[in-house]
């Protein structure tokens, strides 16, 4: 689900702002990034965001919109310098170049001038420091999500009501197919028989095992059950999307039993209809928590 959040405030006496997103993901996944200073916190910061957020790819940056009341220390390596220059020096002679190195070049080499981080204020932050402003933006983030979530919950409702709808037609046509099936083996029996007597018992126990084989009655009683689990599912609060996931999986294993055992054209294009209405739901379903 999408949602966006941001907060920021004093922090050691700086200004800090933190900006949460989140897109859809079958899982959680977050992707932190943090000031080097704030690298402490990692930790107790993506367990805070896992209990609000339990599914979704959820990116968090920070950054100081003021630097903390302290002054970066900057450490120069001079034996790294050193052999900067000496390499420069030896490149200049091989290639027989002109000029000298440039303090610039050298300066912006790595480890040869080393910043630490706003005179120590990494060690400083705390998740104490950090959590207020968190808790703020997250909250902006969960709103979204509901709203979203609200609206994503209609349409799968919209979903379930299309799905009863056609297991009704699969409902009040299964009697009605049990008669056709019965005169279609009377009429082939006796096409068979060629004129012979034929043995109404035993063709009456052939029709009662038949009936048996093709009789939906279980698929539709277990499907409906399903579908009354998956309203109450949408009305509860907290995450649901792997509850109806999994709801979604039997639903579409007693719809596919149907249509094996359908042998009719009226209940064939509803569990087709059916069909398709659970690969929208589920498609529905990557977007909710």
């Amino acid at each position: 689900m999408t949602g966006f959040g941001s907060a920021d405030g004093k922090v050691l006496g700086g200004r800090l702002r933190i900006e949460i997103r989140t897109v859809n993901h079958r899982y959680f996944n977050p992707q932190l990034r943090l000031p080097f200073d704030l690298a402490g916190v990692e930790g107790e910061l993506r367990e805070r965001l896992r209990t609000l957020l339990e599914r979704g790819h959820v990116s968090v940056s920070a950054r100081w919109l003021e630097a903390p009341e302290t002054e970066a220390a900057v450490s120069l390596d001079l034996a790294r310098a050193r052999q900067v220059v000496a390499a420069l020096r030896e490149l200049k002679k091989k290639l027989r170049l002109k000029g000298e190195p440039d303090l610039a070049f050298v300066a912006r080499h790595p480890d040869v001038l080393t910043v630490s981080g706003n005179g120590g204020t990494a060690a400083a932050v705390t998740w104490a420091d950090l959590q207020p402003l968190v808790e703020l933006a997250a909250r902006e983030v969960v709103a979204m999500r509901e709203r979203e979530g609200q609206a994503l919950a209609a349409d799968l409702v919209d979903r379930l009501d299309a799905l009863e709808t056609h297991a009704g037609v699969v409902a009040d046509r299964a009697p009605a197919r049990l008669a056709v099936e019965y005169e279609r083996l009377k009429k082939a029996v006796a096409e068979l028989a060629a004129g012979v007597q034929l043995d109404e018992q035993r063709l009456a126990l052939e029709i009662a095992l038949m009936a048996d084989r093709v009789d939906i009655t279980e698929e539709l009683v277990r499907f409906r059950t399903h579908l009354a689990a998956c309203r109450e599912a949408l009305q509860a609060n907290g995450a649901v999307g792997k509850q109806l996931g999994f709801l979604a999986q039997e639903l579409l294993r007693e719809v596919n039993t149907m249509g094996a055992k359908a042998n009719d054209a009226a209940m064939t294009q509803a569990v087709i209809a059916m069909k398709g209405e659970l690969e929208r739901f589920r498609e529905q379903l990557e977007n909710l928590e």
